[in-house]
């Protein structure tokens, strides 16, 4: 199948592993999958301390059950990109520790305290449901069917976080004035989650003709500004004057782009910013202190094949 073919068909959940697809299609569909699921296994690793650091034994098992979940839905999502034939999830995951991979610009930075935590559960996971949503149409079968799977339980993410939210912004002055900080810290962040501008983006054209996207990076931005400024209305929290957010004459909101820090970001991008690589480091401690785990699985793996089979 050319190019032309493919564009011509694309569609949700319209080709497979069965379909004969042109090289370009399955590069461009294992960088788009294989940057979803390094972003779910950073953002396990960013929230994994608050396992202990959460102040109530349920919260700490919501956050141990998220950790969980995050960490599946990255080994699900290098599955779905593994089926493409490009790369294998063992070369996946050894890019990722290598500093290779890339992933979302929110899992560069450090997260320090229990107030940063609905930044990232409530926030992040917010936007991400954002684009998630759409990607449950994705020409790519394998990818559509796991999103079905990741965004059911992302939705149980962002209430958690929105919980956590409620909770900070209803407690002491302390508790709000410290979380109105986190939120002022993390606000440009989160409104560079999608990525770059429209304008400077130099995958989407394509990924949109072939169908593996269905809405731009301006468009998913300017749809979680609508849903999310109001929420954070809603506890409290005052949004900061910069990046400066502008309301349109129908009621919608729209950042000013030139207000973010986009040599920042692309600095981010390239795995170059110092905290980021911080991040990439303690994934490589964390993968090489289990080392022994898959040595003692492989070699049972290979002692059992050469075992007869069990009799019935």
């Amino acid at each position: 199948m050319d190019v032309e073919t493919v564009t011509e068909r694309a569609g949700p959940r319209e080709f497979s592993p069965k379909d004969d697809m042109p090289e370009e299609y399955r590069k461009a569909a294992t960088r788009m999958i294989q940057f979803h699921a390094n972003s779910e296994i950073m953002g396990a690793y960013l929230e994994r301390p608050f396992i202990r650091q959460a102040p109530s034994l349920d919260r700490k098992l919501a956050f141990s059950a998220k950790v969980q979940d995050e960490i599946g839905h990255g080994q699900l999502l290098y599955r779905a990109a593994e089926s493409l034939g490009i790369k294998t999830r063992e070369e996946m995951l050894r890019e990722l520790e290598e500093g290779k991979g890339k992933f979302l610009n929110c899992f560069h930075y450090p997260m320090d305290s229990y107030v940063e935590t609905p930044m990232i559960a409530f926030f992040v996971d917010g936007a991400a449901m954002r684009r998630q949503a759409t990607l449950k149409s994705t020409s790519w079968e394998p990818y559509a069917h796991a999103m079905d799977k990741v965004c059911f339980e992302e939705g149980f993410h962002v209430k958690h976080g929105e919980d956590i939210l409620r909770e900070l912004m209803t407690g002491s002055r302390k508790e709000q004035e410290m979380t109105q900080e986190a939120f002022d810290e993390w606000w440009p962040r989160i409104i560079q989650f999608f990525g770059p501008t429209d304008e400077q983006s130099t995958h989407h054209g394509f990924a949109a003709e072939v169908g593996l996207k269905q809405m731009s990076n301006d468009q998913l931005r300017n749809a979680f500004l609508n849903a999310y400024i109001p929420k954070a209305r809603k506890y409290g929290l005052e949004i900061p004057d910069y990046p400066r957010i502008e309301k349109r004459d129908d009621g919608t909101y729209e950042v000013r782009e030139d207000d973010l820090d986009w040599d920042e970001f692309f600095k981010i991008a390239k795995n170059d910013y110092e905290p980021g690589v911080g991040q990439i480091d303690g994934r490589k401690a964390a993968q090489d202190a289990v080392e022994w785990v898959r040595d003692v699985l492989d070699d049972y793996e290979q002692t059992a094949r050469g075992q007869p089979a069990a009799a019935d």
